[in-house]
């Protein structure tokens, strides 16, 4: 590492793999969309899965006519005991910090297999309720 520098030279792949570890880590902030539902899976496990929407940030200006998305919408699914609890008493609007593992499922469904992506929490933390009516 040079002086005043933040940064070292790569000597290669064995030195890399190394230093670095892999890592498979998601933290976000976001709303509630929806409410948390218990379901049971064929294997009989007990999973809470809900949806945390994040607001993007612009990045750039579309050209005229052009609609980007404004959100990101993300599903969430809790296994534990203690974190299916938490979920359970998240209402809409809530808003939540989220430390999870990105997922790829894989499932049959008529007789193709299926994919998707969900977050599989592994810390859960309501930072404010939703502003409900009186």
């Amino acid at each position: 590492m040079s002086a005043g520098s933040d940064t070292e030279q790569d000597s290669g792949p064995a030195h890399a793999s190394e230093q670095l570890a892999a890592r498979n880590e998601v933290l976000l902030v976001g709303r509630v969309s929806g409410l948390p539902e218990q379901r049971e899976l064929p294997s009989g496990d007990q999973i809470v899965a809900w949806r945390v929407v994040v607001d993007r940030k612009p990045v750039r200006r579309p050209p005229e006519g052009v609609r980007t998305a404004s959100v990101d919408t993300f599903d969430c699914v809790a296994w534990t005991a203690r974190l299916r609890r938490s979920a359970l008493v998240l209402a809409e609007g809530d808003i939540v910090e989220v430390e999870a593992a990105l997922r790829r499922r894989f499932w049959r469904a008529g007789g193709a297999t299926a994919s998707r992506y969900e977050l599989e929490v592994l810390a859960l933390r309501r930072l404010s309720r939703r502003c409900r009516p009186t």
